[in-house]
């Protein structure tokens, strides 16, 4: 076989609905609603309480909420082409499946080795930013850690290493490897609890918006002294790159594909429902956050819980900094869910060792990549700042939304009879309003992003030429 053959090899869409009925990997334990909230907690955390006033303060003023609505159509627009894939392919992997049946192996390799990464630096900068507020928690009950625990390094003088933020990751590890259902069912708990306190943050902050603080919408450019420029359109194009970070994590439950009960009905249904609720509510927090606080006060680690501490509402920001904390975990649960599915889909695939593609023999679950994934975005999270790594997230997501919309719109063309449970409508102009959009928003990171991405794809190139190509399932005969 040449090696373009070996490059472009895939697996048809018939091949990968058969090997689903055949294999028993996973236990079906999960419905609509659990999904869902996978969805829900994939998306909403971090971008509400901690980016949304990162990003008005450093970037684009009141406009994070036009930021917002931008990274939101590039999502919507992947959203919809993710929905169709999901109800044709119900295969653990998400995005690198889906790339292997029609693009084929190389292109599906490069997908799923980016992914592993970006998810893993999503539960690695989640967890940084739920560490801030449960050291709001603790500092108001006089319990306040050690200053070089509080924080990694560069984040302020004598702060090296945050401990809050490792120890969570490595302990959602730990559950993730247990029972899929006990995680579903505490993932679903803290979703509810994470969805009535942004209600509480709306409710309350309504009655307590000053519309000066909206004006200027959109602040005048600036230039510090570092030659970076800030706020006027550019900035909020800079700050819809960043936040982007935080209106994906729908396609966090495409990887529990097998592990649903019914994957061609539920999937679809529950990436639409799951986005849709998030982005209500992103667009009304930021609104009524860059309402009640001027935006230049919100750069700090806890934003909302400030914000409503300095108009002395000392109980709501108690209330908010526990929301949070119990909030962003389900973020962390979703994401690690997500990147563990994808590493053991590559390594059942041959790309990877096949060690790694061995489920827990009591709890079914892939828990070999999920521990290593526990120590080392827990060592991530303990030494890089939040900013840092959501940086680096949104160019891989990006990416892989580009490479999506673009599946989609080949696969009308090629197997236009292709039974479909969800069909993304007005193609091709919603997929090309994707990838226009997220070629858009990667334009607007920084260019360390693109250097240290390249690193990881030029890794990644090793890997697959070194292993992959000689052991791929579809090297041998079966």
């Amino acid at each position: 076989m040449s090696l373009i053959a070996k490059l472009t090899r895939h697996k048809s869409v018939e091949q990968l609905q058969a090997e689903l009925g055949q294999r028993r990997d996973f236990r079906r334990v999960l419905g609509l609603w659990q999904l869902t909230s996978i969805g829900l907690g994939g998306i909403i955390g971090v971008g509400i309480f901690v980016l949304a006033g990162q990003q008005a303060a450093a970037n684009a003023g009141p406009a994070v909420a036009l930021a917002f609505v931008i990274a939101g159509v590039a999502s919507a627009a992947a959203a919809l082409c993710y929905a169709e894939f999901a109800g044709m392919i119900p295969v653990t992997g998400s995005a690198y499946t889906y790339g292997y049946a029609v693009l084929g192996e190389f292109a599906a390799w490069l997908i799923g080795w980016d992914l592993l990464l970006e998810y893993a630096l999503i539960v690695a900068a989640v967890a940084s930013g739920w560490a801030g507020y449960l050291q709001n928690i603790l500092e108001a009950m006089g319990l306040g850690l050690p200053v070089w625990a509080q924080g990694a390094y560069g984040t302020g003088e004598g702060r090296y290493f945050n401990v809050i933020a490792a120890l969570v990751a490595m302990a959602i590890a730990v559950l993730l490897t247990m029972r899929t259902e006990l995680g579903a069912r505490i993932n679903t708990a803290v979703v509810i609890v994470k969805i009535i306190g942004v209600a509480l943050i709306i409710g309350v902050g309504v009655f307590y918006i000053d519309p000066a603080n909206w004006t200027p919408f959109i602040p005048e450019r600036i230039v510090g002294d570092d030659g970076k420029s800030h706020f006027g359109f550019n900035g909020v194009v800079t700050a819809a790159a960043v936040v982007f970070f935080a209106v994906f994590g729908y396609d966090t439950l495409t990887t529990a594909a097998e592990e649903a009960k019914n994957p061609q009905r539920d999937l679809p249904r529950a990436i639409l429902l799951s986005l849709g609720i998030s982005m209500a509510l992103y667009l009304t927090i930021s609104l009524v956050l860059t309402g009640v606080a001027h935006y230049s006060t919100l750069g700090n680690d806890a934003p909302v819980a400030n914000a409503f501490g300095a108009l002395g509402l000392t109980w709501v920001r108690v209330a908010i900094s526990i929301t949070a904390v119990t909030g962003i975990i389900s973020v962390v649960f979703a994401f690690m869910l997500g990147a563990a599915r994808i590493w053991y889909a590559l390594a059942r695939d041959g790309l990877l060792p096949a060690w790694f593609a061995r489920p827990h023999p009591t709890y079914g679950t892939p828990y070999r990549p999920t521990l290593i994934l526990g120590v080392v975005t827990g060592l991530a999270a303990g030494a890089f700042p939040i900013g840092e790594l959501a940086e680096m997230v949104n160019i891989g997501v990006l990416a892989a939304f580009i490479v999506i919309c673009a599946s989609i719109i080949v696969l009308r063309v090629r197997r236009p009879e292709l039974p479909r449970g969800f069909r993304t409508p007005f193609v091709p102009v919603v997929p090309l309003v994707g990838i226009g959009f997220s070629i858009w928003l990667i334009s607007g990171l920084p260019l360390h992003t693109f250097e240290r991405f390249g690193i990881w794809l030029a890794i990644g190139l090793v890997v697959y030429f070194g292993y992959g190509i000689r052991h791929s399932r579809l090297s041998r005969p079966e």
